[in-house]
């Protein structure tokens, strides 16, 4: 019995590479994404800026360390579930961009992540502002 034929492309090609190699090739695609994410999702950019504003508001709103760094925490959250939303996107356009069930689902459900994502942000931040304010 005969082994099948590995694919020849570039994925396959990376396999073999370890050790720093291997990590700076992951840096520098893990930069290649978020810069292609802000290039082309419009969702992504207004995330960065909301978070951008979130962290000026951290930084001036005085909560104590632990309230600041679950704070920071979710608006990383958020941040990582768009990112994913995005490729989820990107990837469903890549198999057809022809209307199909299971793609709404798919798009749908990576949505419904990113709301969550949000909810749970406002929610942290209202209860830091009413315990911090009230």
């Amino acid at each position: 019995m005969s082994l099948p034929e590995q694919p020849s492309s570039y994925a396959a090609g990376q396999k073999g590479k370890t050790g720093w190699r291997r990590i700076l090739n992951a840096a520098i695609y893990s930069r290649d994404g978020l810069i292609a994410a802000y290039r082309h999702e419009a969702a992504f950019r207004q995330l960065v800026w909301l978070h951008a504003v979130l962290l000026v508001l951290l930084a001036v709103a005085g909560f104590s360390l632990p309230v600041s760094m679950i704070l920071l925490a979710a608006s990383f959250f958020s941040l990582v579930v768009e990112l994913v939303n995005t490729g989820l996107e990107a990837l469903t356009d890549r198999v057809s961009t022809e209307k199909h069930p299971l793609s709404k689902i798919a798009k749908d459900v990576g949505s419904a992540a990113q709301m969550l994502a949000l909810v749970l942000l406002a929610l942290l931040w209202g209860l830091a502002l009413w315990q911090a304010y009230a």
